[in-house]
């Protein structure tokens, strides 16, 4: 309806003032009709008018024109206000998200944790929200192949390695057996925890960790995994995988298509920047390769160290090649924390060198930082960081306290919904009992609103859902109907612009016109049963897809 709505204004501005001019329709207060526009106003400069004039000369063109428009009038300077027919407003309802992408390949790169090290807030952010804009691009038609990249080699790698190898006493993978499985994540934590604090306290450890973060990259030069030390390192990396795996099916998101590490880029990163080199987008610095940003209004950074290893941007240079040669996909969304936005843009420039295309195709969205209400403590065991175990299991005890009991689900929901109701961009704050909440803007507060549409349904008589034909709608039946059909539009906007929190938005406003609507129209035993069924029945399935969405479950009963 709005797309022809905006026709009808185009076409009207046409016939009127011979102008081809962008109409874009606005939901304004309900109190002045249900789409409006202020093309008058914008109109009223170009040709010296008055913009109520122009409004009304529009109004008065596209009146009596289109029989699901049932006013046209116009408010204030000049904005044209349209109220739809009721029979208008109840298809409206029916609509569906457009298909805008249909035919098209994306690949959305999200997570990101690296091997050998623990999973930290930020990436339970960027995989909550990343899963969910996977989502939205699959609803709009879009084939979304889901990757998940980290650093398999690196120097956190050679800090892990030098510790587990003090650990099992030397090049000895048979010792490996001694940690039990359901600890290996945490394990393998804590290694790179002591590698990190001998590194930064103790030269002769830093100067050993040095030569074993060499010898990493050696062995994946060689493809050795046969030797003690490539066992070790074979070993400790899958383990890092298999944790990982565990942790995203506790979450319920989307299965990774695939892991890709480091490594497997990191010589395609390498080849590029030598031929960038001999073609003069990079340069030499002290022994170094580097990257000069300043005449892009950038900084320069380097993408080979003096040492003659890759940095994360030749591996980020690989990282893109690799993708776009195996994908050749229309669009490219990676989402990591806003702490690399200027490395980003280096990165981005360089390889704009090899393939600019690839940088046209791609977004890159930034998060902030992940905190608890007051900070949190930190320790040195847990090496100075907020984890993702550590918000989920503060929401498990918040839940447990405000309800009593332990519900994952439940659990899930609230964090999900805590860090998706938020525009992507800033910090934010986890309150662990506000998010668990059945009252307020909280994942639960929906679940438990679906719940409650689905329990009257279920004491209805079936018979008595069956279309009841088109009766005229009261007040708050006419609210709910145009809250519901404010749905396709709202994801399509989320989709559009690649932002998850329109929708939760919209799903709290939904609930909370339910409510008012339930408060003052009987449902069960009423003369206007049958249609009042059937708004129930539309409310609730547009929650539950809403919710599906967001990888919210929509349970019937809480």
């Amino acid at each position: 309806m709005r797309q022809k709505i905006e026709q009808a204004v185009v076409t009207a501005c046409q016939a009127l003032y011979r102008l081809e001019i962008a109409v874009e329709l606005t939901r304004p207060d309900e109190q002045f009709g249900d789409y409006a526009t202020n093309v008058a106003l914008h109109l009223s400069k170009q040709l010296n008018i008055n913009p109520r004039e122009i409004a009304q000369a529009i109004a008065e063109h596209v009146k009596g024109k289109m029989s699901d428009i049932e006013e046209v009038a116009v408010a204030g300077p000049g904005f044209i206000n349209f109220r739809l027919s009721d029979l208008a407003l109840l298809k409206g309802a029916q609509s569906k998200p457009t298909q805008s992408l249909a035919g098209k390949t994306v690949v959305a790169e999200y997570s990101d944790p690296n091997p050998f090290k623990v999973l930290h807030a930020g990436h339970l952010y960027t995989t909550i929200t990343g899963d969910a804009i996977a989502k939205l691009l699959e609803n709009a038609g879009a084939t979304v192949h889901r990757l998940n990249y980290g650093g398999d080699v690196g120097l956190h790698v050679g800090k892990t390695m030098w510790a587990i190898l003090r650990f099992v006493g030397g090049e000895h993978p048979e010792q490996l057996e001694s940690v039990e499985a359901v600890t290996r994540l945490e394990w393998l934590s804590e290694r790179y925890i002591e590698g990190n604090t001998a590194y930064e306290e103790n030269e002769q450890a830093k100067a050993q960790i040095v030569a074993v973060n060499k010898q990493v990259y050696e062995l994946h030069a060689r493809n050795d995994h046969d030797t003690p030390f490539a066992q070790i390192y074979w070993t400790c990396r899958q383990w890092s995988y298999d944790g990982f795996d565990m942790f995203y099916e506790q979450l319920h998101i989307s299965k990774f298509e695939k892991y890709v590490p480091e490594s497997t880029v990191t010589q395609l990163g390498i080849d590029m920047v030598q031929k960038g080199l001999r073609e003069g987008v990079f340069e030499r610095s002290d022994g170094a390769i580097v990257f000069k940003g300043e005449p892009h209004d950038l900084h320069t950074r380097v993408f080979i160290n003096s040492g003659g290893l890759p940095t994360y941007e030749a591996k980020d240079l690989g990282l893109a090649a690799s993708k776009w040669q195996e994908y050749q996909f229309d669009l490219s969304v990676i989402i990591t924390a806003n702490d690399i936005v200027e490395y980003m843009k280096v990165v981005l420039k360089a390889l704009e060198h090899f393939y600019p295309e690839v940088v046209s195709r791609s977004k890159h969205f930034t998060h902030g930082v992940i905190k608890l209400p007051g900070g949190v403590k930190m320790s040195s065991r847990k090496g100075n960081i907020l984890r993702a175990t550590d918000i989920l299991d503060a929401a498990r005890e918040a839940n447990q306290a405000a309800m009593g009991h332990d519900n994952e689900q439940t659990v899930l929901a609230a964090v999900k919904y805590a860090f998706l109701k938020q525009r992507i961009g800033g910090d934010i704050v986890y309150d662990p009992a506000e998010s668990v909440a059945l009252e307020g803007n909280s994942g639960p507060y929906l679940q438990y609103a679906h719940a409650r549409a689905r329990s009257i349904l279920a004491k209805s008589d079936p018979a008595s859902a069956d279309s009841p034909g088109v009766p005229a709608l009261d007040t708050e039946e006419r609210k709910l109907v145009r809250k519901i059909s404010e749905y396709a539009e709202t994801v399509d906007k989320a989709t559009a612009e690649l932002m998850p929190h329109h929708i939760c938005t919209y799903l709290y406003e939904l609930a909370q016109v339910f409510n008012r609507f339930y408060e003052h129209s009987r449902v069960l035993n009423d003369p206007r049963q049958e249609l009042r069924l059937q708004l129930v029945t539309s409310y609730a399935d547009t929650l539950k897809k809403g919710l599906e969405l967001l990888n919210i479950p929509a349970p019937e009963h809480m």
